[in-house]
């Protein structure tokens, strides 16, 4: 997934919404939560609100590259004397904002949403927001008339008023009107379909599972579609470009990608998956689902062994998706858990050769950070609008770092920590001093020093080298 392009404020707390993996995971999950209660920064949107579900409707219309868009946000309030609530929103345009039918009092400033309540609220009250608005995002929704197609990149609240922090959790139900005739996924069950009038589709499915909003999404295009059977679901394939046979060469492994990472993660992946060739991307994980680019899927066909790509896409779905990270400036929490699994599972696939070539170019990175002064912890103060090189940090210094850690603890304590981390935190958020409470248990060993120099600091560039003093 890309990183994300506009600032976040980092979330302490964590609402534990589903049971725990057992007592490990409640002495582990207890850390966030004091941190919390010793009053962290809360600046970002929605910080004393607890969202429970959305409900939204979209209609994207693809020749003019706009949407209409209304949501029902049902939330929580955290604290007594609440009467402000604030969204993201993105570039949205909001048309009206009401509850139960009364207007509310509203203001768009910059990227956010405020919305006055008619008086302040009570902790553990109850409301449900109902919002309408339209827009023409520049980024977030890509729009391609060409191939009759339109699709979610990141970030959601460029075309759902929502709370883009990592750790809010909330179910999710969405319909979606598109053109007849197209073909269309979005996150959780396909509730219905139904044709419109205007030679129009309707979709709706409907997210039980509460997950981070950054991962809901849809796609929807004139597709060609195969089908393949997971280890605990269907699988589908989507393309404009593609046949059917061609997919299923592409795809050809991610049943065993399944079941390798379910493996590793103590938790196998159950229900259904889709993987969509889009005009463009450079890979975007949802719920259920991932997008890669036409050009990919050519280039997999022409290499299976290039299929690394999908591997960290598939990986989303335990470490990014289901564990996610605590707050943006933990990002190396998806991104390098995914890289690392990409090559994990390459390793299983092609070999130790193949796991080497990615662990030398994570090595070349990292080296090029440190010789331009770049390297930099892997937990970010502040994620606002990174550079390359802060994205080399989080995806490619963070896989490195995971492999020297298997190195410096051995297999069997490397891969019972992950599992026990990823079962732990399952449906939650995690931070870093979590994930290194969890080897520091399965290795039996103090691992400070590790986290010192490698998660917690950055490497100083080499001393050069003092000239020999003339002669």
């Amino acid at each position: 997934m890309p990183a994300p392009i506009f600032p976040f404020r980092p979330r302490p707390l964590v609402r534990p919404r589903l049971r725990w993996a057992a007592a490990l995971a409640a002495a582990l999950l207890a850390v966030p939560a004091a941190a919390a209660a010793q009053g962290a920064p809360a600046a970002r949107a929605g910080a004393n609100l607890d969202v429970l579900h959305y409900t939204a409707r979209i209609e994207p219309d693809i020749a003019a590259k706009t949407l209409r868009g209304q949501v029902s946000i049902r939330l929580a309030l955290r604290a007594d004397g609440a009467q402000h609530l604030e969204f993201d929103a993105g570039e949205l345009e909001i048309d009206k904002v009401s509850e139960h039918g009364q207007a509310l009092t509203f203001e768009k400033t910059e990227q956010r949403l405020r919305v006055r309540l008619p008086k302040p609220g009570k902790s553990g009250e109850r409301h449900e927001i109902d919002i309408a608005y339209r827009g023409a995002p520049r980024y977030g929704l890509e729009f391609h008339p060409e191939r009759g197609e339109v699709y979610t990149i990141f970030s959601t609240s460029q075309w759902l008023v929502c709370i883009d922090a990592p750790s809010e959790r909330a179910s999710f139900d969405l319909t979606l009107t598109v053109p007849g005739g197209l073909k269309a996924v979005g996150n959780g069950r396909l509730v219905s379909k139904s044709a419109l009038g205007g030679r129009r589709d309707s979709y709706r499915w409907r997210q039980d599972q509460p997950m981070p909003s950054y991962v809901y999404g849809f796609a929807a295009g004139r597709y060609n579609e195969a089908a393949g059977t997971g280890e605990n679901g269907e699988l589908r394939f989507l393309s404009a470009e593609l046949q059917g046979a061609q997919l299923r060469r592409v795809f050809a492994d991610t049943a065993d990608m399944m079941r390798f990472f379910g493996r590793r993660a103590g938790i196998r992946y159950r229900g259904p998956y889709t993987q969509v060739l889009v005009a463009k991307t450079i890979g975007q994980e949802l719920d259920g689902f991932a997008l890669m680019s036409e050009a990919y899927g050519r280039e997999v066909l022409e290499k299976p062994e290039a299929q690394g790509l999908i591997a960290h896409e598939l990986a989303h779905q335990w470490w990014g998706n289901m564990v996610t990270n605590l707050d943006w400036g933990q990002f190396w929490l998806n991104e390098g858990f995914a890289n690392f699994m990409a090559a994990a599972y390459l390793q299983h696939r092609y070999g130790d050769e193949a796991y080497r070539e990615r662990v030398d170019g994570w090595k070349k990175r990292v080296d090029k950070l440190r010789e331009s002064g770049k390297d930099h912890s892997l937990v970010y103060a502040n994620w606002s609008k990174p550079s390359a090189d802060d994205r080399a940090v989080v995806y490619q210094k963070g896989a490195y770092v995971l492999h020297l850690l298997r190195e410096e603890i051995g297999e069997r304590a490397f891969w019972r920590g992950i599992r026990t981390y990823t079962r732990a935190f399952y449906g939650h958020s995690a931070s870093t001093a979590d994930l290194r409470k969890v080897m520091e248990r399965a290795s039996g060993r103090d691992l400070s020093a590790f986290f010192a120099r490698w998660v917690d600091g950055a490497e100083p560039a080499p001393a050069a080298a003092k000239p020999e003093p003339a002669k």
